[in-house]
């Protein structure tokens, strides 16, 4: 979760090399089965999948059996994986997966971001904050998630993917299954909308 008032990035280029390459050595044995190896696995990205399903839903007891899910699939799906190849996007591509099933069967969602206003209406608020402030920021995010829930769905992860998760659009397109010039539509037709739908809520410091 990030904390204090900091701007969400809008490019992703930082110029470091990926931290989320998985070696040769490492699928292996992850697809030999080796328990330290799934464990260790499991470890690394299990925060930031629950983190990813946890806005989507607004709901952690969701968030959390969606999370075992994912990391089931992943399991069951690993000889599908390229070694040498990055892995958060084919995770979030399972949890996306994930979560669209598992509304064909529920049919509801919510969504919560537990970021608040930057130019799409977002700002992130400080820890530091008095009660009557905390009592503000929840109404604020509360007018969030019933302004994004307004959105349709691929707008909605398109809003998390990009601003949440800091992905660039070449990865979002592949995660969401389209060209980059859709994934680049969709942000941008999402921020219009959010911005006409937050323009009312108040920024909370």
């Amino acid at each position: 979760m990030v904390k204090g008032n900091v701007e969400i990035p809008t490019d992703n280029a930082s110029g470091a090399p990926p931290t989320d390459l998985l070696t040769r050595e490492r699928h292996a044995r992850l697809l030999a089965g080796d328990e330290a190896a799934w464990h260790a696995f499991v470890t690394e990205y299990e925060q930031r999948m629950y983190g990813y399903l946890y806005r989507l839903e607004g709901n952690s007891e969701d968030a959390l059996d969606l999370t075992q899910e994912v990391f089931y699939r992943a399991w069951r799906s690993m000889n599908t994986f390229r070694a040498g190849e990055r892995v958060l996007p084919w995770l979030y591509q399972v949890a996306r997966n994930t979560q669209i099933e598992s509304h064909r069967r529920k049919q509801h969602q919510r969504f919560s971001l537990e970021e608040a206003r930057e130019e799409i209406g977002f700002e992130v608020t400080s820890s530091g904050r008095s009660p009557g402030q905390a009592a503000e920021s929840e109404q604020a995010q509360d007018r969030v998630q019933r302004a994004l829930m307004k959105l349709p769905q691929e707008y909605r992860e398109a809003v998390v993917l990009r601003f949440v998760e800091d992905l660039p659009y070449d990865e979002i397109a592949r995660i969401q299954g389209v060209a980059p010039g859709t994934a680049k539509s969709r942000v941008f037709r999402a921020k219009e909308q959010l911005a006409e739908l937050l323009a009312d809520v108040a920024d909370v410091h």
